[in-house]
């Protein structure tokens, strides 16, 4: 799902253009938040599985198993070690990659236009329109 277009977006935007003032901006600011959390958690994995880091030419299959083998282990490892060492470092690290590494709205709307079929935008726009919605409703405008 790609953030609002023409919007803030950036976290740092945000720290200096104060609160979000519309539904479309605190999606926005919602969206960037996660995706901080996602890029984070991603770190906290390359860096217990440098194979992730450094992927050799294996297929698509063997790729999409050594991830969601690696996530199996990183989580049961957290079930049992509360105070993981490797988490805590990552843990209060504030990742935010620059405009020029990190796709901007604009980018990550055009990327997806290749991979769904118009039906799927449409349904993916209603989609971020809801939660904007439920969003401006729970936070208040």
């Amino acid at each position: 799902m790609t953030p609002y277009r023409n919007t803030r977006y950036w976290l740092r935007d945000f720290r200096r253009g104060g609160r979000p003032r519309t539904k479309k901006e605190k999606f926005n600011q919602a969206h960037s938040q996660l995706r901080n959390v996602m890029e984070r958690s991603f770190g906290v994995l390359k860096a217990r599985f440098p194979i992730l880091d450094k992927m050799r030419r294996f297929s698509f299959t063997t790729q999409k198993y050594l991830v969601v083998a690696t996530m199996a282990i990183h989580n049961f490892l957290r079930r049992i070690r509360l105070n993981d060492e490797l988490f805590q470092r990552f843990k209060d690290v504030r990742l935010e990659v620059s405009n020029t590494i990190e796709m901007n709205s604009e980018s990550a709307t055009s990327a997806t236009q290749h991979v769904f079929r118009p039906h799927d935008q449409t349904f993916m726009h209603q989609l971020r329109d809801q939660v904007a919605n439920e969003l401006d409703l729970l936070t208040g405008m």
